[in-house]
């Protein structure tokens, strides 16, 4: 809770008449010894009522405060009187089972202007001190500017002079390194004249040599190009030549098929003939071996040796008959040695003579030679 304690019109140490007021923060303690001492004082009772009797006790502890000190001390020490206040209260308040928590000094006044004066006297102590403060530094400033003043010269006087020496000392000194810069200059440039002497030569040296690997270079892509140059050559000319030689080729080859297919047209042309003439021959021989059958019985009384004098006579005129059709071909021209028909027509011969004459013409040449 907060209470505000205030003693008005209350003397001091000194019967300055003073008018004090503060401000306090209470709480009940929550001890169980100590709040049941507050639940004996205060039990049934409200919160004014309460506060009333704080209120009391804190402005009866500030009075007699008040009458042990001086306005100055009041004054000036506000802490130190409030810690005085509240440490005696707390005594009389912990009895009631009540515990102070803060307590300060809210303001602090008089109705006869005794602060005021006194304020207006150390107002006036300090106006004076801070005059005799003032003049006292103005002639301490005037001491020590003048001081400064005498030794800002004497720095001065010894500045300039080392300035000056150390003017001299640069100048000799700069001279010194002028010399010593040219001469350095004049050994850079004889060296930068005879590394230039020295550079020219070198790249003198290399494009010499630059040029010659150019010239080597571009001989060797002359040589190059003559060798690409005949290769195309050849390469065109070993077209030009398999153009032709495959041209060749199909030509030869569609010739050989040409002929190929003339003969096979040919052989088939003159096999036909040939079997034609063959059929013709044989049917004649049959009408012919059929007309001399009826001349059989009478050569029969001749006997074999007349009757194959008689064929043999006639063999030649047989032959010619059958190779007669031959001689009218200009050109024989055998495929895969196909001489079935000519063979086929000789071989008819002796069969036909047989059938014509009764005679094995084989049978009976062979006995004639067993008997020469």
């Amino acid at each position: 809770m907060t209470l505000m304690p205030k003693c008005e019109n209350v003397e001091t140490s000194e019967g300055v008449q003073l008018t004090v007021s503060g401000v306090a923060q209470c709480k009940i303690k929550n001890e169980k010894e100590q709040l049941s001492i507050a639940c004996e004082q205060f039990l049934g009772r409200n919160v004014d009522y309460i506060k009333g009797i704080l209120q009391q006790t804190l402005e009866g502890n500030l009075r007699s405060i008040l009458g042990t000190m001086t306005v100055e001390e009041i004054y000036r020490e506000r802490d130190q009187f409030a810690s005085l206040v509240r440490e005696v209260a707390s005594s009389e308040l912990e009895r009631m089972g009540i515990e102070i928590l803060s307590f300060t000094i809210k303001d602090v006044y008089d109705n006869v202007n005794y602060l005021e004066s006194l304020g207006k006297a150390k107002i006036a102590e300090i106006k004076r001190n801070a005059a005799i403060g003032v003049a006292n530094a103005e002639r301490d400033a005037g001491i020590k500017e003048a001081e400064c003043q005498k030794a800002a010269m004497d720095v001065k006087y010894s500045a300039d002079a080392k300035i000056e020496d150390a003017t001299r000392d640069y100048l000799t000194q700069k001279a010194m390194f002028e010399a010593e810069v040219n001469a350095k200059k004049a050994e850079a440039n004889l060296a930068f004249d005879l590394r230039s002497t020295h550079l020219q030569q070198e790249i003198s040296k290399q494009q010499k040599f630059i040029e010659l690997i150019e010239r080597k270079k571009l001989t060797e892509l002359q040589d190059q190009e003559i060798v690409l140059a005949e290769n195309d050559l050849k390469a065109k000319v070993n077209l030009l030549a398999d153009a032709q030689l495959y041209e060749i080729c199909q030509l030869t080859e569609g010739k050989k098929r040409q002929i190929l297919a003339a003969a096979e047209a040919d052989a088939e042309r003159i096999k036909l003939i040939g079997q034609a003439e063959s059929d013709a021959a044989e049917i004649r021989g049959r009408a012919e071996a059929h007309g001399m059958l009826t001349k059989a019985s009478a050569l029969k009384q001749f006997g074999e040796a007349a009757i194959l004098s008689l064929t043999l006579e006639n063999l030649p005129k047989i032959a010619a008959e059958i190779s007669a059709p031959l001689s009218k071909t200009d050109e024989i021209v055998l495929l895969s040695g196909d001489t079935g028909n000519l063979t086929k027509v000789v071989s008819q011969i002796p069969p036909t003579l047989q059938a014509m004459t009764g005679i094995d013409v084989k049978k009976t040449l062979s006995k004639i030679t067993g008997a020469h």
